[in-house]
């Protein structure tokens, strides 16, 4: 028997080099992601519970998710592209205003020590200014 032949059989016996051995089972990828999700939970609420604004800003994201789907909803069931600047605009102007929120939530936790609140705040309000003012022009 040949040196590889005898490798490739000695690994083949006690399972080492078999993709089997590898690839983990799907009730420990199942209880992994059960953990991560309820770790996710409980730091999510512990930081609402801290903070109010938060639940705020996640419930205006939320409205400017269902406002984007109903908008793309209602282009694809008029099957027309005739307003498309406006519908391009009324989208961009939602997933524009989702980011900006994601922003000041990064902003407004305390992973930002050396960014105040308030001016976390005027960064969003001057952005969302400009935002809406593009998108105005952009509608013509």
């Amino acid at each position: 028997m040949s040196p590889k032949v005898k490798k490739a059989a000695v690994a083949a016996q006690t399972g080492s080099g078999t993709l089997k051995s590898k690839i983990p089972s799907s009730g420990t990828i199942s209880k992994d992601f059960s953990d991560a999700f309820n770790v996710s939970l409980e730091s999510y609420l512990s930081q609402v519970k801290k903070d109010n604004r938060l639940k705020l800003i996640d419930i205006f994201c939320v409205f400017l998710v269902a406002i984007a789907l109903v908008q793309t909803v209602f282009m694809a069931m008029i099957r027309d592209t005739f307003p498309f600047n406006a519908f391009l605009a009324g989208f961009i102007v939602c997933v524009g205003q989702f980011v900006l929120l994601i922003s000041l939530r990064l902003q407004i936790v305390d992973s930002f020590p050396g960014i105040s609140k308030n001016r976390a705040f005027g960064e969003f309000v001057l952005a969302s200014l400009v935002l809406h003012f593009i998108s105005l022009h952009f509608i013509n």
